[in-house]
């Protein structure tokens, strides 16, 4: 698959393919199998990814059995599709793969529409009461989009992806709103009068109920440890819950504010029993229940080493913000991008006083070290620039001391070098 096809995340724009004909011959010829479980569908710039594995994490919680197809993957290619945070086994690939080459060799699907049909062929065949399902890129012509879903949801949008989605906020919107289907709930996490009028339009046009999470829910830090934060959520002003979440930064709320709009969003269309109880649960252990990595991913505390895979505007934003919440004598970042962000507006972002540690992944699409180097430098982010994640990092570790901060932040093929 690595070798025959391209791969969006290590090649870039010319692995993207601009329609659904593929998907729709290929899931065809295998039965279809997308319609034959219940799924959710998750769109948006930033968190789609956390509020997948948050929400399948309270599911679980509640006794139900749940596919999650997501995208990227760090390290295994099998991170992408799990039930109950069980990886698809190899041999199920393989299998796959092997069974269907003829078909492929006649289609000639990209990568990601093979991930996508393997994912619905496995969540079929291994009878999931729920598959979620998050887009890969944009909404409208995403491979995912062929899906019926119970529920769709849009977290946020904001800037990324502008050659392939579109150079404002508001055509960015209209291609995540591209999975709004026709009668089908659709929950918009974060309200911002930027893109939210683009959302209410497609949902009115579809006839789609739409509920704005952040509206309904609220949450307040309670305390805080190092490493943990007790929330209280209140829903329409009154106490709704309490949890004792791992820290990670404010911008892990927005997620559960999500989470919770949808769990509402399904008792109340589809009488699906969630208690509250499994709601709690879900969403104080859902790394472990996920089995999710790569965002604020603390991996030592003496030194605190944190690798988190944000790489565009809105996510530098919210790490940045974290890392203000977190106390440390000296700030070192080790960072790595791809050729085609656009990295004015992403290293204006970052603290001048912090030490850099300039690096680079081993894909075709990362940004040579040295230039990077040399981009930040115009805007007094000064360091050393390292071929290899793990020089880089390791350069950083020899450098902190006990009680120092060293933030690793960029690709993500960067980060799954690391973990």
């Amino acid at each position: 698959m690595f070798s025959q096809l391209p791969m969006y995340q290590r090649v870039g724009k010319s692995a993207f393919k601009k329609d659904l004909k593929n998907i729709k011959k290929l899931c065809k010829a295998i039965g279809n199998p997308q319609n034959q479980f219940a799924s959710i569908h998750i769109a948006g710039t930033n968190g789609k990814g956390s509020t997948a594995h948050q929400l399948a994490a309270v599911l679980q919680a509640a006794s139900f059995k749940v596919g999650l197809y997501t995208s990227p993957h760090y390290v295994d290619f099998r991170e992408r599709i799990k039930i109950n945070g069980s990886f698809i086994t190899e041999k199920e690939v393989v299998a796959f793969v092997h069974n269907h080459k003829e078909l492929m060799e006649t289609i000639r699907p990209s990568f990601f529409e093979i991930t996508v049909a393997m994912a619905f062929d496995h969540f079929q065949r291994n009878v999931v009461d729920f598959a979620i399902i998050e887009t890969g890129l944009g909404g409208r012509l995403d491979s995912t989009n062929i899906l019926k879903p119970l529920l769709s949801i849009v977290t946020n949008v904001s800037f990324d992806h502008q050659n392939m989605l579109g150079d404002t906020i508001e055509k960015i919107a209209k291609e995540k709103a591209g999975i709004i289907k026709k009668d089908t709930p659709i929950v918009l996490g974060e309200y911002d009068h930027s893109y939210a009028k683009v959302i209410e339009t497609k949902a009115i046009k579809m006839q789609a109920p739409l509920s704005i999470a952040s509206n309904n829910f609220q949450v307040a830090l309670h305390s805080e440890t190092p490493f943990k934060q007790h929330i209280v959520v209140r829903k329409k002003g009154r106490k709704y819950l309490e949890l004792q979440i791992p820290k990670k930064g404010n911008y892990q709320w927005k997620n559960i504010v999500t989470v919770l709009q949808s769990v509402a969003i399904l008792k109340s269309h589809h009488t699906i029993k969630i208690a509250k109880k499994a709601i709690i649960a879900g969403l104080e252990d859902y790394s472990k229940l996920s089995n999710f990595i790569g965002r604020w991913e603390v991996i030592s505390k003496k030194p605190l080493i944190v690798l988190d895979s944000a790489h565009n505007i809105a996510g530098i934003k919210e790490a940045m913000n974290a890392v203000s919440q977190t106390k440390y004598d000296r700030l070192h970042i080790v960072m790595g991008f791809v050729k085609d962000k656009e990295l004015r507006d992403l290293l204006v972002l970052f603290p001048k006083e912090a030490k850099y540690y300039f690096s680079q992944a081993k894909i075709p699409r990362a940004l040579d070290a040295d230039s990077l180097k040399n981009k930040a430098a115009e805007f007094n982010l000064n360091g050393r620039s390292y071929k290899h994640a793990k020089n880089a990092l390791n350069a950083a570790t020899k450098k902190a001391g006990p009680k120092d901060f060293i933030l690793t932040i960029g690709s993500i093929f960067l980060i799954g070098e690391l973990l």
